[in-house]
């Protein structure tokens, strides 16, 4: 998705800058980044909300490392109060290569897929009975040569949320996925995150979380395991900034990842 500097600026400063009138008697910004686990609400019927971010990984394997910086965006279009439109994409991805046996150095970069979907918010929390927000999407053969897939990759998550009390909250999501590998062959992987908030003050909270971003077989990549812990601050009800940090736990992981992110909505 590539979005002219100035125009994005502009969405920015205007989004940012002034509470509008359509949100004067509604809730704050509630956006799925950063973590892996999603929120189970839509963004309204009318609304836009985007949601940027840049993400700096890090990966040792032997005698290789990698640094990727990366700039995920989602776009989420309100169709009614309770579904929205989502296109979603990694953006534009840079990855540096550093072989310390030779030197040699390397960098390739490119545009990252784009992924069509949907959310749709099944119920609302009640009790111990949970939140719940159903996103299917779909992954489109777009993007540079070296980066996209191949074919449609389809992939359905299930996002479950729990008020444990006026400051602490629960999320889960669970989901099933499938890609293709470097040799053609199509499988499929699960997705499985648990997210504990803790509100912090009214405008603060923080978050820890357990996530297997893709489980699949060994030939296809292994299970991917992390614990990550961030925090997003609400400037105001339309716009929100985020952090994170997260370690992988095995080498199929980035060992170590920084995430920073705005959302905006209008």
């Amino acid at each position: 998705m590539r979005l002219l500097p100035g125009l994005l600026a502009t969405l920015l400063a205007l989004a940012c800058g002034a509470q509008t009138a359509h949100a004067a008697n509604d809730d704050a910004i509630i956006p799925d980044r950063p973590s892996v686990t999603a929120s189970s609400q839509v963004v309204g019927q009318g609304r836009v909300q985007l949601e940027i971010g840049a993400n700096w990984d890090r990966e040792r394997h032997g005698a290789l490392h990698v640094r990727t910086l990366g700039t995920p965006t989602l776009l989420r279009i309100g169709l009614g109060d309770t579904t929205e439109l989502r296109v979603e994409t990694d953006g534009r991805s840079i990855a540096r290569t550093f072989e310390p046996a030779t030197g040699v150095r390397s960098t390739n970069a490119g545009w990252q897929s784009t992924a069509i979907g949907l959310k749709w918010h099944i119920a609302d929390g009640e009790g111990q009975r949970p939140s719940l927000g159903l996103i299917g999407s779909v992954t489109l053969p777009t993007g540079s040569t070296a980066l996209r897939g191949k074919g449609l990759l389809p992939r359905l998550e299930l996002a479950a949320e729990w008020e444990i009390s006026d400051d602490w909250s629960l999320a889960v999501t669970p989901g099933v996925g499938a890609d293709v590998d470097d040799g053609g062959a199509r499988f499929g992987y699960a997705v499985l995150a648990a997210s504990l908030g803790r509100k912090l003050t009214e405008r603060l909270q923080g978050f820890v979380e357990l996530a297997a971003p893709r489980v699949a077989s060994a030939s296809h990549g292994g299970a991917q395991a992390q614990v990550d812990v961030g925090v997003s601050w609400l400037l105001n009800k339309n716009c929100q900034v985020d952090a994170m940090v997260v370690r992988g736990w095995n080498h199929d992981t980035p060992d170590l990842s920084l995430a920073f992110g705005l959302s905006v909505r209008r």
